[in-house]
């Protein structure tokens, strides 16, 4: 993202052309309820050793994979209403920008770091695109989501100054065979029929090895359509994609003190146009009187997931040693239409018509080795100590490619427009403790530190007309970090306590992509970091009939990373930089209550007061602006209820609805220029309903996603990329009538 807007701000340059540059860029649920509606203690494992949902003394979402499972939750969108907190902006499937307690400003670097079980997912860096790469892994056979919220620093390290969220997936298990498929179609409105497939199996070979699998094949339908706007093609349904993947993993127990499980995933996202809609760049109003998108040249975006990792446990008596090992890479090849931003610039230079796309590879290698003792002093103290390697390699290449209009074939007679390429390396090493004191039976305190110090370099080199010939540099980094925690706890019984927590994270900083004749000072710049304040308190009555759940925070961000633009001889040029500071100040809840067995509502939401504490002009930002696509307030409503009938059949209904405030677009020069404000996304309310039957092994569902067919925006471009000076917003997918059908065995 960086890359692309430096690239076009260096071919203005190039072109005597000087325009505006524009970048491109909770507290924790109440016991889930089973199936029958029986309240359960969940067990977690955010710090690192298993603990009781309500003995952790900070905030935490759990989403259970039942949950999931009933709600057809696939991806990041269909479960945030069960997530306070928890924020997206995306506009493509599998390129999502994850956002905790307002954390955000845009920019390619991610606030929120994800992992799968013990491993964490994705780039650390500012030049792998990670901030909207996040691992939105597929949900089926996952035993439960953990969403921790407030900087991680300690524990998980890098990129986690929002918080983490956790997929954890579901072991292999020695006991039973088991085999369980799941099917399903879907129709939107405008669109075309969607349909899917899931099947699991779990093989025990002997008392001590088992075997376990599961694999998703996912074909979405389109809803947008291209209408031939400006010239551009008439097709329907354009944004069609199809989603696939699966997980293995094989479990083996020696003896009860020896583990070790070795698992891959493989998942693969094949995109054709985003999920985006032309809409007026003020209102942001849906234009057309449909959801249109006006493509010239076919796009597409392809994202593929591999990650394998190896988890060995070994009891000393005295300890529990465990080590993680893990190789992932993260490949994301793209054509990109930029025929109306560039190419009426082209046509009027060299005469000839033209269309545009970019060609995009992102590719991520990263290896990880983590190892850490735990034990326990008696009952006084619960203690972990280890260390942390990390290893990243990360190829970024773009290149502008002229077609003749109407087709993808070169057009041969340009020269050489612009080949931008950058290869990177990221090293780190950290070491970490953690420990928590029990004085007493009704005080804890809990406290930990992390030292982490990276090693970056980059090696940029770019070729072509619009770029000023060839050129190269290579920039190294350098950095290390501490971050720490702080957690008193008062414990007035096993079902109420009252906690406090003050924790420090950080985001790397690292060198820079920059075009031809930016300054050195831009070369590089420096990690930003934030200080979270919190106190919460959580409840639930012993039969956990109801629970609470709240806390209250403040964040101060210091050295915020943003992307910055500046002026030189040569242009306008945009680059990562440091800028100023912001404050995030809010409340966050869980409220559930059981009327009666088998029925459960819940009410939670989130109040955030995130912004700018100082002047950003780099990146357009005033102080006391909102950060981007932050609600003021968000909150959801969810109820389900489950019954028995005769012939051993148990019906069930749910529903919920969520509402979010508006919210500020993204930090935006030339639309504030033009405008003189920032972009506003409007507020919307989601309603989704779910009913069916289970028949023992099988079960039958019936559901509506977006029942009110509204027209949620989730991402805001740049002005300038499509006819008639309109800007495309993401979208919600519209009302989505579904049918699944599940057989276990």
């Amino acid at each position: 993202m960086t890359i692309r807007a430096t690239l076009l701000a260096s071919a203005l340059a190039a072109l005597n052309v000087v325009v505006p540059t524009v970048a491109i860029a909770a507290p924790a649920d109440a016991p889930v309820a089973s199936p029958n509606g029986i309240g359960e203690d969940i067990v977690v494992t955010a710090q690192k050793r298993e603990q009781s949902l309500i003995d952790v003394p900070q905030s935490i979402s759990v989403v259970s994979g039942a949950t999931l499972e009933r709600q057809v939750a696939t991806t990041f969108e269909d479960y945030l209403k069960l997530v306070p907190g928890l924020q997206l902006s995306q506009d493509t499937p599998g390129q999502t920008r994850l956002i905790l307690r307002g954390l955000n400003t845009g920019g390619v670097a991610s606030t929120v770091a994800v992992y799968k079980d013990e491993t964490p997912f994705g780039s650390s860096t500012g030049l792998a695109n990670g901030a909207i790469l996040a691992g939105d892994f597929d949900t089926f056979d996952v035993a439960r989501i953990e969403v921790l919220r407030g900087p991680q620093g300690t524990l998980y390290g890098a990129s986690s100054l929002g918080g983490v969220v956790k997929f954890v997936t579901n072991t292999p298990d020695t006991t039973r065979l088991a085999v369980r498929v799941r099917g399903g179609v879907e129709t939107t409105d405008g669109g075309d029929v969607s349909y899917y497939g899931n099947a699991l199996i779990n093989v025990p070979l002997s008392n001590t090895l088992a075997f376990r699998a599961s694999g998703t094949y996912r074909n979405n339908g389109g809803w947008i359509d291209s209408i031939g706007t400006g010239g551009s093609q008439v097709r329907n349904n354009i944004n069609d994609s199809r989603i696939y993947g699966g997980r293995a993993s094989l479990l083996f127990t020696p003896t009860p003190d020896i583990s070790l499980r070795l698992s891959a995933l493989f998942q693969n996202f094949d995109v054709n146009a985003s999920s985006v809609e032309e809409s007026d760049p003020r209102s942001l109003a849906t234009l057309y009187g449909r959801p249109t998108q006006s493509i010239f040249v076919s796009p597409f975006r392809d994202i593929r997931y591999r990650l394998y990792d190896a988890t060995a446990t070994i009891g000393l008596g005295f300890a529990t040693v465990t080590s993680v090992t893990s190789y992932s890479t993260q490949k994301q090849p793209s054509r990109t239409d930029e025929t109306n931003f560039l190419s009426p610039l082209l046509t009027s230079i060299f005469g000839i018509p033209n269309q545009l796309y970019l060609g995009q590879d992102t590719n991520v290698k990263r290896f990880t080795q983590e190892v850490r003792l735990a034990g326990k002093i008696g009952s006084a103290l619960d203690w972990v100590v280890g260390g942390y390697y990390d290893h990243e390699n990360a190829l970024l290449h773009q290149q502008y490619f002229p077609v003749v209009p109407g087709t993808l074939t070169p057009i041969t007679t340009f020269p050489l427009l612009a080949i931008a390429e950058i290869s990177s390396r990221y090293d780190e090493i950290a070491g970490f403790a953690d420990a928590s004191v029990h004085f007493g039976d009704h005080f804890d305190l809990d406290f930990g530190g992390r030292y982490s110090h990276n090693k970056q370099a980059a090696t940029q080199a770019l070729q072509g007309a619009l770029v000023g010939g060839a050129s190269t540099f290579t920039q190294p980094s350098s950095e290390g970090v501490f971050t720490y925690s702080v957690a008193p706890k008062i414990k007035f019984s096993d079902n109420a306590t009252l906690y406090g927590r003050v924790a420090k994270g950080f985001r790397p900083g690292g060198p820079n992509a920059l075009a031809p004749g930016a300054p050195a000072a831009a070369r590089s710049y420096n990690s930003d970091s934030v200080v979270n304040y919190e106190i919460g308190f959580k409840a639930q009555t012993a039969d956990k009939v109801a629970s609470i759940d709240i806390d209250v925070f403040h964040i101060d961000w210091s050295r915020i990373q943003l992307l910055t633009t500046i002026q030189t001889a040569n242009g306008p040029f945009s680059f990562n930089g440091n800028g100023g500071s912001a404050k995030s100040d809010g409340v966050e809840f869980t409220g559930t209550v059981r009327p009666t067995p088998g029925w459960e509502v819940s009410l939670n939401g989130a109040l955030t007061n995130a912004r700018l504490t100082a002047d950003a002009p780099a990146a357009s930002g005033l102080n006391g602006d909102k950060l981007p696509f932050v609600p003021r307030y968000s909150v959801a409503l969810n109820s389900n209820y489950q019954w028995t009938m005769g012939e051993g059949a148990k019906p069930f209904l749910g529903a919920s609805l969520r509402y979010l405030s508006e919210q500020a677009g993204p930090f935006d020069a030339q639309y504030r220029a033009t405008f003189g404000q920032r972009s506003v996304v409007p507020s919307y309310a989601v309603v989704d309903l779910e009913g069916g039957v289970e028949f023992g092994r099988y079960t039958v569902e019936v559901y509506a996603r977006n029942l009110n067919n509204a027209d949620g925006k989730t991402s805001v471009t740049a002005l300038g990329g499509f006819p008639n000076g309109a800007v495309a917003t993401g979208m919600i997918r519209p009302r989505t009538v579904g049918v699944s059908v599940t057989a276990g065995f």
